[in-house]
């Protein structure tokens, strides 16, 4: 995502930024940025009619700016798709104030994010560190993998956010014949190629290769039932040798090899779960935060007050001063921060802010698309990991009289 112009009141929130996105996972930053009751200023198709003076009704489509007040996003994961909807908001010779409309975000096309401050919530501190994130010139990629079984193969990339499936490879392979000759190995030598081919017009090696010394070769994984991943790892090193590519050359010792229980993408799940795979990606975002799931799950797991789940006994542990210096981990999915209601979002903020700056923990906010994304969803979108421990939080609603949900006990 490229900033193109900035205003912000950093004291009151109030402000405005210009954006260009560049590739899709700039998409789903802008899905995360824009909340209701934003101002979302973009680029629109929309279709005007014109009565003319004899009663004559004339339509046609035609190319404004166009400004909302947004009410709703809605962002296709496949698709890369973000679709923001809402009232018009500025005066507008050819829609009327207040109508609806759907703008539909695109790459290359600017657009304009402008949040009002105090009661709208504005540019607070989780909002700037995400368009900071969002705007961090280096590549996202983390890693590179393909699911792949005899004649199928699913060439997904890995970023700091989500996982997406960029193109399926099939080639018809036939079936293995006993005796003689039959056309399952060059069923299978075409499938390799046109893997090979296509991944490499994903990955771009050759533009990556020149991109500069700092830059790091992006890891590959190969995973498949059976010996398929393997004997693809073997066509692609012959290839390399074979047509003299040095990008590949360079990409043969990051490859890792993996069993997958199908070539489906969803098999990549348990891959990237096992330890072998995740100690040899220990330095990439998605692995240290499976590893801290784990590490939560462990002290959960051994009950001695270390770990606790659920929004309202977090928050207990933060008053107590529990996530702190020395160990205390607050971990919270992104998801909470695309709240509609501003009072909800504004908790959510408090709470990260309350860590990282008072109590001086720390605090990994997970992407609700990754796998420890969705294993913190199901403990209820934040968990934490305590300084010291501490006993029977979860049980202060009884002493007071409520219920976990914040409801009356009928007593």
């Amino acid at each position: 995502m490229r900033l193109l112009k900035s205003q912000i009141d950093t004291k009151h929130g109030a402000g405005f930024v210009t954006l260009l996105p560049e590739e899709p996972e700039d998409m789903w930053h802008a899905y995360n940025l824009i909340q209701p009751s934003d101002l979302l200023r973009a680029r629109a198709i929309r279709r005007v009619t014109k009565t003319s003076d004899s009663g004559s009704v004339a339509s046609q489509r035609i190319t404004l700016d166009l400004t909302i007040a947004v009410t709703s996003t809605d962002f296709d994961v496949g698709s890369g798709q973000l679709h923001v909807a809402g009232r018009v908001a500025s005066e507008n010779e050819h829609v009327k104030l207040g109508s609806h409309h759907t703008l539909d975000l695109e790459l290359h096309r600017k657009f304009t994010i402008e949040k009002v401050g105090e009661g709208g919530g504005g540019w607070d501190s989780v909002a700037l560190e995400m368009l900071r994130e969002a705007c961090e010139t280096e590549r996202r990629a983390e890693l590179w993998a393909v699911v792949m079984g005899e004649g199928t193969a699913n060439i997904c990339l890995i970023t700091e956010h989500q996982t997406i499936l960029r193109q399926r490879v099939e080639v018809p392979v036939p079936r293995k014949r006993r005796g003689g000759v039959d056309g399952h190995d060059k069923g299978m030598e075409k499938f390799y190629s046109t893997t090979l081919a296509t991944l490499l017009r994903h990955m771009d090696l050759g533009k990556e290769s020149t991109a500069g010394a700092a830059d790091k070769t992006v890891p590959l994984l190969l995973a498949s039932p059976g010996f398929v991943a393997q004997a693809f790892l073997q066509y692609v090193k012959s290839e390399a040798t074979r047509v003299g590519n040095k990008a590949l050359m360079t990409l043969v010792p990051s490859i890792l090899v993996a069993h997958s229980s199908s070539f489906h993408v969803h098999a990549l799940k348990e891959v990237l779960a096992s330890p072998a795979i995740l100690s040899k990606l220990s330095d990439t975002k998605f692995a240290r935060e499976t590893v801290l799931m784990d590490k939560f799950t462990t002290l959960l797991r051994q009950d001695d007050g270390r770990a606790w789940y659920g929004p309202r006994e977090v928050e207990r542990a933060v008053e107590k001063g529990a996530v702190g210096r020395g160990g205390g981990v607050l971990m919270i999915s992104n998801a909470l921060f695309r709240a509609q209601n501003v009072t909800e979002r504004r908790r959510w903020v408090g709470l990260v802010d309350q860590v990282k700056e008072v109590e001086g923990g720390e605090v990994r906010v997970l992407s609700s698309l990754h796998e420890s994304g969705k294993r913190l969803e199901a403990l209820g979108n934040v968990a934490a990991i305590l300084t010291f421990p501490l006993e029977d939080i979860d049980e202060e609603d009884d002493e007071t009289g409520e219920a976990p949900g914040g409801e009356d006990m009928v007593i």
